[in-house]
């Protein structure tokens, strides 16, 4: 018999909280799944504490060469025989309501392909909140991942049918690109309830993975443009890959060039219409303002000529801070003026003696 949900568990070195991982996914209200748990050739005791926990619907799968997460998230959409993919993760938590939402969710609204929730930290007390509707989550992308991979249940046939797998050239944000990608083929949603708690981890990232990251990530942002059939121009592109590897160098030139660069997003959505225009707009005036920041308000040392800049930014271009942050840079700006002219000169004749 076909299960409604396959499970998709990829695991490497998780010892410390499969256990707990694996009993939160058995212990799901909706029983209809089998669960696929993928090891990529653990050097940990991860297996073997798998392989205590007995239960019908689990299946084991060991890799004998380290092959990477998402060629096991591969591997597992080509044998998954359920309706829906349900992602976990091995060191996350999924709340005994998940499936049985998720499940009911998708089943009244067949336009929907991926249905995530919104989460919580591991033992912290603050919840996670995440845009709901499709149109909130196609804005929310354009800056990140909105949709937490762990907490997703994607429709199998969509998958099947555009033959859609996980890009393995993105990672370690593949499940971003994967979100961007089905867009096309129909609407993204979370539920509002906490239905997963998700660690976090102190160590740091190593540098050449976090390097990857933000390449990755700036990727999907360009990818995310595609929908609006935009052509860059080298200049533009350049522009656009420093603000979106959030770098903090922005020049009073580069604003000339944004400002290009919001006109022509701002025409394409008018005419495409791919996002909701309200949206869209605040969108741009957001992006602007960050833009704005990172040129006036990330400056080392003040003057009056940046204020000036400004002005003229604004009144040129019609670029503008919250009233708040320009007034920041006007005192700042004042009050470095006023340090420099009134500072008292220091006479190299004079001298103290010890």
């Amino acid at each position: 018999m076909t299960p409604k949900i396959t499970v998709l568990l990829p695991v490497y070195n998780c010892e410390l909280y499969i256990k707990t991982a694996v009993e939160s996914i058995l212990n799901q209200t909706f029983t209809d799944f089998e669960f696929l748990i993928i090891d990529d050739a653990s050097t940990d005791t991860t297996v073997a504490i798998l392989k205590k926990i007995v239960d019908p619907r689990i299946q084991l799968i060991q890799k004998s060469v380290n092959s990477g997460y998402t060629q096991s998230l591969n591997y597992g959409l080509q044998i998954a025989k359920g309706q829906y993919i349900a992602r976990m993760d091995g060191d996350d938590i999924s709340y005994p309501e998940r499936f049985a939402k998720q499940v009911a969710y998708l089943d009244a609204h067949t336009e929907v392909v991926v249905c995530g929730t919104n989460h919580k930290i591991v033992g912290n007390v603050k919840l996670i909140t995440l845009p709901l509707s499709n149109e909130a989550i196609k804005i929310g992308l354009l800056w990140g991942n909105r949709i937490p991979h762990s907490s997703a249940m994607i429709r199998k046939k969509i998958l099947e049918d555009y033959g859609i797998q996980y890009d393995t050239a993105t990672e370690p944000a593949e499940d971003y690109h994967m979100w961007i990608q089905l867009l096309a083929f129909g609407k993204l949603y979370n539920l509002p309830e906490v239905l997963l708690e998700y660690r976090v981890y102190n160590n740091q990232v190593s540098r050449k993975r976090a390097e990857e990251q933000k390449k990755s990530d700036i990727a999907a942002k360009f990818r995310m443009f595609q929908y609006l059939h935009i052509a860059w121009n080298p200049v533009e592109r350049e522009f656009l890959e420093r603000q979106f590897g959030k770098t903090e160098l922005v020049s009073f030139q580069d604003l000339k060039i944004f400002k290009g660069i919001q006109k022509k997003l701002a025409i394409a959505n008018s005419t495409l219409g791919f996002f909701e225009s309200n949206l869209f707009n605040q969108y741009l005036i957001d992006l602007e303002v960050d833009v704005l920041r990172k040129c006036f308000l990330k400056q080392k040392r003040y003057s009056l000529l940046i204020y000036f800049e400004y002005l003229l930014a604004k009144y040129k271009w019609k670029a503008q801070l919250p009233f708040r942050q320009e007034l920041k840079l006007g005192l700042k700006s004042l009050m470095l003026w006023k340090t420099q002219r009134f500072k008292p000169k220091t006479n190299p004749a004079m001298t103290t003696k010890h």
